[in-house]
C-alpha cells in the first residue's frame, strides 16, 4: 500500500497540469515500513525525452541521484517516480515497464484536457516483465 499526503499530492497534480499536453515526471519521497509507504514530499523533475513529450518521459540519471541525496538530507527515502499520461488512462505501459526499477513504486496520473482524471500506482517485478498494481490511498480517496 502507498499513501500520499495532501501537500505532495497537490505538487504532483499542479506539475501534471502545468506540463500538459506533455508528460511530467518527478520523484516521491517519504517513509517506508514493512506494510506501507507514505509519500510526504514530491520533487518535480524535468522531462528530458528528446522526442514528443506527449508520448513519454525520460529522467536524467543525475536528477534521480540528486533526488536520492535530497531524500537522505530530509531523513526520507526515495519511494518512487510519478509521471502523467496526457489524455490517456493511468496504466503502466510497456515502455514504462522497460524503463522501471523494481525497488520503486510508479504513480501514473491520468490528465485529460489538462485536468486530473484518476491515478494508479504500480510496482514492477524484479525482471521488469510485469507490474502489479499497488493499493493507492490519496487525499482524493
Amino acid at each position: 500500500m502507498i499513501q500520499i499526503e495532501p501537500d505532495p499530492w497537490r505538487v504532483m497534480l499542479a506539475h501534471a497540469r502545468a506540463s500538459y499536453p506533455g508528460e511530467c515526471c518527478g520523484a516521491m519521497l517519504g517513509r517506508v515500513t514493512d506494510a506501507s509507504k507514505l509519500v510526504t514530499d514530491a520533487l518535480p523533475l524535468e522531462n528530458v525525452f528528446p522526442g514528443p513529450r506527449r508520448e513519454r518521459y525520460q529522467l536524467r540519471s543525475e536528477d534521480l541521484l540528486e533526488a536520492e541525496r535530497e531524500a537522505r538530507r530530509r531523513g526520507l527515502k526515495l519511494i518512487g517516480i510519478y509521471h502523467s499520461h496526457p489524455d490517456r488512462e493511468a496504466y503502466f505501459s510497456p515502455v514504462d515497464l522497460q524503463n522501471s526499477c523494481p525497488w520503486y513504486s510508479f504513480l501514473v496520473l491520468s490528465i485529460r484536457g489538462g485536468e486530473f482524471g484518476h491515478a494508479r500506482c504500480w510496482r514492477p517485478d524484479d525482471g521488469q516483465t510485469r507490474a502489479e498494481e499497488e493499493e493507492l490511498i490519496g487525499p482524493e480517496g
